[in-house]
């Protein structure tokens, strides 16, 4: 497809893929399907099957070599704080906190926010993921959640904006005047949806109960960081069940150090789990908990957290989960003095958390996460033929979790429209977002001082615990003794 051909395609060319590996991830799906071909006709997905008719008119991408796939989705990304790309990744949780919540929070403006989001929806589409949940708790005023909505309408992608605000009470802020106009005049439509989002603290007078109220009463799904350690945990979880918020439009992100009797009350519920395994991994929020949740069938997704410390892309948590998932399952093995022999988590699996997972998440999977004729044209071609990782393709979905990276994603469709192409984007002003980002980041580095901004990049070093080695031979080797016994040979 040639640059023109592209423009064409935008302007409402039928497209159709041509001898491609379609993992289609809905609900019919047997598994792969070799040498398939998906017909596009407008932001619709026509026709899944071999060698389909297609109109004379249509676009032809040669897909023969590569994997065709749902657009990904991420349900929890911090969007903003890509504007400081990289500054935590020595960080610990609480040193994320501290910079967050109770330094460096307030100082970021309405175009801060704007300039993060609208970096972070050209890098999701660059890595193959088509629908982002904006866990966008930056919005200190409601000109800060209008930039957030503005970055992201005119960013391609599609996004859910899950409003919150760190340095406010979300029983208050949820049922200001100021708030409650912004809601009226968001208008969520196909391409940009509304939700909340707030945490609950586990305070016994559960104050978040007028948060909970106002989602009920806005019809907004809830998004919630749980089982956090040192900040979320059972109460908050049990005070939500006995106050009756519990529901399916509940979302759990991480859920990692909570008990069985927690996991319980999700899975009764309805609810669904977002698993940043990265996050979790590094942050210390707890174990990733995939183990658990499908001990108890907790539906799955996943997602990036924030890219102020990690990667931005969903083949990095596709692999991290499930290499999290199986450690878990050895390490509880061979606490039993047992191996395991046949692993539970399979790739197919995590693909899917990674696309109709996330779909149904956020309510979605009726209109995007799978290859489905009637759904939205939501499409990622994995291919990339100078890549010696991408061949022979033997097992579609282990290759998109162990060996694809956002380097091989070659096209991207969403609702239609080609939105990258033989690995290039299309459409989109990362230039202008560069310059955004550049912008907020010497604003950042003026305000906070360059003694903070040094800290923050490296902060200080815990002090290593040494272990006694038994074996080092200090005395011996420094003996006379041993000089003597050489010198006699």
């Amino acid at each position: 497809m040639n640059p023109d051909e592209i423009t064409q395609v935008s302007a409402g060319r039928p497209v159709v893929f041509r001898h491609a590996t379609v993992l289609a991830m809905d609900d019919a799906d047997a598994g792969a399907i070799d040498d398939g071909d998906v017909l596009v006709t407008g932001d619709t997905i026509v026709a899944v099957g071999r060698d389909l008719d297609a109109p004379a008119d249509a676009v032809e991408v040669d897909a023969e070599g590569g994997i065709l796939m749902p657009g990904m989705v991420d349900t929890h990304r911090h969007m903003w704080q890509s504007a400081l790309r990289g500054l935590g990744a020595d960080w610990t949780l609480s040193q994320y906190f501290v910079f967050y919540y109770l330094t460096w929070g307030k100082i970021f403006r309405p175009e801060d926010i704007h300039a993060g989001n609208v970096l972070s929806a050209i890098e999701a589409v660059d890595s193959g993921v088509t629908t982002t949940v904006d866990w966008s708790h930056g919005l200190q005023t409601v000109d800060h959640g209008a930039a957030a909505l503005d970055a992201l309408r005119t960013s391609p992608g599609r996004f859910v904006l899950a409003y919150g605000n760190l340095l406010g009470a979300p029983w208050e802020w949820t049922k200001s005047a100021e708030f409650r106009a912004f809601v009226d005049q968001a208008a969520p439509d196909d391409n940009v949806g509304l939700q909340l989002a707030f945490d609950v603290t586990g305070d016994p007078g559960f104050p978040e109960r007028g948060a909970f109220e106002a989602a009920r009463e806005l019809g907004l799904r809830v998004t919630t960081h749980a089982g956090v350690w040192g900040a979320t945990n059972d109460d908050s979880i049990r005070l939500m069940w006995e106050h009756g918020f519990m529901t399916p439009d509940v979302t759990y992100v991480h859920a990692a150090t909570l008990t069985q009797d927690s996991y319980q009350r999700i899975a009764a519920s309805g609810g669904s789990a977002s698993v940043s395994t990265e996050s979790e991994q590094s942050a210390g929020q707890g174990y990733p908990p995939t183990w658990e949740l499908r001990k108890h069938g907790i539906p799955v997704s996943l997602s990036m957290d924030t890219s102020v410390w990690w990667s931005a892309d969903l083949f990095s948590a596709m692999r991290a989960t499930l290499s999290a998932d199986r450690s878990r399952e050895h390490l509880e093995a061979h606490a039993r003095g047992e191996t395991v022999v046949h692993n539970r988590l399979r790739a197919e699996e995590v693909v899917q958390w990674a696309t109709i997972g996330g779909a149904r998440a956020l309510g979605l999977d009726d209109r995007i996460g799978s290859v489905t004729p009637g759904k939205k044209a939501d499409l990622v071609l994995i291919k990339n033929d100078e890549s010696p990782a991408m061949f022979p393709l033997l097992h579609p979905y282990g290759t998109v979790v162990y060996q694809a990276g956002r380097g091989d994603v070659h096209t991207v469709l969403i609702d239609g429209q080609v939105r990258k192409h033989e690995h290039r984007l299309v459409g989109a002003n990362l230039a202008g977002a560069r310059d955004e980002v550049a912008a907020t980041v010497e604003y950042a580095r003026s305000t906070m001082g360059e003694a903070a901004w040094a800290e923050s990049i490296t902060p200080e070093l815990a002090s290593t615990e040494r272990i006694p080695n038994p074996y080092t031979y200090t005395d011996y080797a420094g003996s006379s003794d041993r000089h003597t016994a050489s010198s006699d040979e």
